[in-house]
């Protein structure tokens, strides 16, 4: 009898590794306000969503390719105005409706039509019109050139919705992606099951949970407890070298398309003043906020754009820390002491980072009244009510320098002579040309100190040593699943 438990122990743990080899839970900080990509601004969403519930004419591959998703393939005109696209065929919706051509108008017509509730509706403002050559193909006229139109149809503001399940889709997502949704317990997680009916390959995983940890602590804890399997955007990078010399675990370390920035609110006083604004910039220790709050995961930038994009310029000098130019700088301005408010989301690059940011503008005679927002609140009171004077947040969509266009934008910049760099950059599709008009912008935001440029976030992560597929970088914000599965 002695020998019956061991036994019996060993049979059920062999039961549980292999239900183990097709399910997988993954740790998310953030929990999404909602679960549509094309109504929320939130990166949660799309950590959730991308590629696993929705999909796109086109998609972003792990490398940043745009490669085709629900458009097989597509032809563009010579003057880059008009797209045809091919759309696969057999493709249905999780409710087993048909996705054809009507989706692909009405998803469109929807992003940019006047009251459309999409975050990057300029995403679709150079579409002036959309239509069915047949069922499975679309003619997309453009009112301008636009090279770039397939990379904007790869974000997860542009995946295909039906307009049967469109007004739902917040709380019941009906995508056309391998994963459907089980269920949202909301505050604790939301689970995934693969969809038996998807038109492409079938996901080796039959089930994923996504667990929301928002603290740090809890997250390590939950690593080490084997409570979650993966946490591919891990919020305790300090602990990162205790993972790495624990063979059970693995740590994934790559890059993201996150600028992390001081934003600050240009269209109210004293930040309307750009010598503030330099003031604040001089003021900040980029490398100290690193070492600080991300314990030296982080790229310092001088602008908002990721240093691995090949037309990045590297402005950092123009706000180097120098307190001394900080001070003289708010002293031209006629403040000797300025007091501020910082409204910082939960993010612990957020938090930490602010409490050393707010000693180094204490420094120069800056004070901050900090306050700590839930995402939800951060989203209504600063995102969208502009209700704020500093904050901190990491922009994580791809080559997004294109909102300083944005006059109706949180930070309130949308300069003319900015606007007009970016509609040039649309129209161009030569690449030298192309960087020189990049240059420019990046350039002109920087001297403008429109913001604080702080670092590029990381992408640091950690996961059981036995998991194959994660993404080590991040071109969009996605968890993608698609390819993930256990080793044998």
């Amino acid at each position: 009898m002695r020998l019956v438990a061991p036994t019996l122990c060993a049979v059920l743990l062999a039961g549980a590794a292999m239900a183990a080899e097709d399910r997988i839970t993954l740790g998310m900080v953030l929990e999404p306000p909602n679960l549509d990509p094309t109504a929320g601004a939130a990166a949660a969403i799309d950590e959730v969503v991308y590629a696993n519930l929705f999909e796109g004419l086109t998609r972003f591959a792990p490398d940043g390719r745009i490669v085709p998703a629900l458009a097989a393939r597509w032809e563009v005109s010579a003057d880059a105005t008009r797209y045809t696209f091919h759309l696969r065929d057999g493709v249905t919706f999780h409710d087993g409706t048909a996705m054809d051509a009507d989706d692909v108008i009405f998803t469109l017509d929807r992003a940019r039509a006047e009251d459309s509730t999409n975050a990057q509706k300029q995403l679709f403002a150079g579409i002036e019109r959309v239509e069915a050559l047949d069922p499975l193909t679309v003619r997309v006229t453009l009112s301008a050139p636009d090279g770039d139109f397939p990379f904007k149809m790869a974000w997860g503001d542009a995946v295909i919705v039906a307009p049967e399940s469109a007004d739902s889709l917040a709380t019941a997502p009906i995508g056309t992606g391998p994963f459907r949704l089980a269920r949202w317990a909301k505050g604790d997680r939301v689970d995934l099951v693969r969809s038996p009916d998807y038109w492409g390959t079938s996901p080796a995983l039959a089930a994923a949970t996504f667990k929301f940890i928002s603290d740090p602590n809890a997250a390590f804890a939950a690593m080490m407890a084997g409570d979650v399997d993966a946490f591919p955007n891990f919020p305790a990078p300090e602990t990162l070298e205790l993972f790495e010399a624990d063979p059970r675990f693995s740590v994934i370390v790559g890059t993201t398309e996150g600028e992390t920035i001081l934003a600050m609110n240009n269209r109210q006083p004293p930040l309307d003043d750009p010598r503030v604004r330099a003031a604040i910039a001089h003021a900040i220790d980029r490398q100290d906020i690193i070492d600080g709050a991300m314990f030296g995961y982080g790229t310092p930038i001088g602008t908002h754009f990721a240093p691995h994009h090949p037309a990045y310029l590297d402005l950092t000098g123009l706000s180097a820390h120098d307190p001394d130019k900080a001070r003289a700088l708010l002293a031209e301005a006629g403040l000797e002491t300025v007091k501020l408010r910082l409204a910082l989301p939960p993010p612990a690059y957020a938090r930490r980072g602010g409490e050393i940011l707010a000693a180094q503008l204490r420094a120069v005679g800056i004070e901050t009244e900090i306050t700590n927002l839930e995402w939800a609140q951060w989203l209504e009171q600063v995102f969208r009510g502009h209700d704020f004077d500093l904050t901190i947040i990491s922009h994580t969509e791809p080559a997004d320098i294109g909102i300083y266009a944005r006059p109706d934008y949180y930070f309130g910049y949308g300069d003319t002579e900015f606007a007009g760099l970016m509609e040039r950059l649309a129209t161009t599709a030569a690449p030298a040309e192309r960087t020189a008009i990049l240059h420019a912008a990046q350039r002109m935001i920087a001297e403008e100190h429109v913001n604080g440029y702080l670092f590029q976030l990381a992408k640091t992560g950690v996961a059981d040593a036995r998991i194959r597929g994660l993404w080590e970088n991040a071109p969009t914000q996605a968890n993608d699943l698609t390819g993930v599965s256990w080793a044998e």
